[in-house]
């Protein structure tokens, strides 16, 4: 159900308002470009500095705009629970095809208040749930183990995007959970040894700018031309280390301003890449081959 390239999306601010002609540019670009979905309000999105009212509203303009052509997943986690059954209602209200719930952040609940977390949020709905593992920025890491409890309880549980970096962890994941839950990377690094080891795809932040080169490796592999991804996959492997200059999604803010998509307005803690940095960036963007 949830397979290919999804593009986190970002959030465009102009004048510290969303600019919704730059969603709509962007989305036009991600159609054109054969993504399978995109992801409003993920962490590339800026999510935790929008408001309730801007939450609900960007996601119910991107599946207008999107108008069925592709898949629309919805970023909806939270360290709140309430929070989260709220926001996911919401995105269920607005008629999306999935949402997207992120470990609970900063409390640092166990394991078993992580499954009972999923579970109360998952069950509150009745569209399809991806879990996303980041510990590296929640501080919890959601095991294996853990969810293919959880998996058994809930349904409407069918994919994770596992960003922890560990490609062990995933082996893991796909082992003991099988043809259960979809194992979709969570790093646009890790996309070539992720589908080596069983995944269906990613959701990409790399993709925003290059939709098209993202999905180029995911049919090669899929059309077994693994040469073909591999050298796909390589060529890309520089830019996607370079969305990592600074906090994501500084860098893919400033390259999409650079090649003309938005502005690179970031809101506050998050600030605008560096000036060394946007140097570094541009060299890496125009090496590519991207027209600036």
């Amino acid at each position: 159900m949830f397979e290919g390239v999804f593009t986190a999306l970002v959030t465009p601010f102009k004048n510290g308002k969303i600019d919704y002609d730059s969603v709509a540019a962007i989305i036009e670009h991600q159609i054109a470009g054969g993504v399978d979905g995109v992801v409003p309000m993920g962490t590339t999105g800026e999510s935790p500095t929008v408001s309730y009212e801007e939450h609900e509203e960007f996601i119910v303009r991107v599946v207008t705009l999107v108008n069925k052509r592709i898949k629309v997943i919805a970023g909806t986690g939270s360290n709140s629970t309430d929070e989260a059954i709220y926001l996911s209602k919401a995105a269920q209200d607005a008629g999306v095809d999935g949402v997207l719930l992120v470990n609970p952040y900063y409390n640092k609940p166990p394991q078993r208040g992580l499954i009972a977390h999923f579970e109360s949020v998952a069950q509150s709905i009745n569209i399809p749930v991806i879990l996303y593992n980041i510990p590296g920025r929640t501080g919890v890491n959601f095991l294996p183990e853990s969810v293919a409890q959880l998996i058994q309880r809930v349904p409407n549980i069918v994919a994770m995007k596992e960003a922890s970096g560990d490609i062990n962890q995933m082996m893991n994941l796909v082992e003991m959970c099988g043809n259960s839950i979809t194992l979709l990377s969570g790093d646009d690094n890790l996309l070539l040894p992720v589908l080596a080891i069983g995944g269906k795809g990613i959701i990409s932040v790399i993709s925003n700018l290059l939709p098209n080169d993202v999905k180029a490796v995911v049919t090669n592999f899929n059309n077994g031309n693994l040469e073909e991804a591999k050298r796909l996959f390589y060529k890309l492997l520089p830019l996607c280390r370079a969305m990592f200059y600074e906090t994501n999604p500084i860098p893919i803010k400033a390259a999409m301003a650079m090649a003309g998509f938005c502005s690179s307005e970031m809101r506050l803690p998050l600030v605008p890449l560096s000036a060394d940095n946007q140097e570094r960036l541009k060299k890496a963007l125009l090496a590519y081959g991207v027209k600036l």
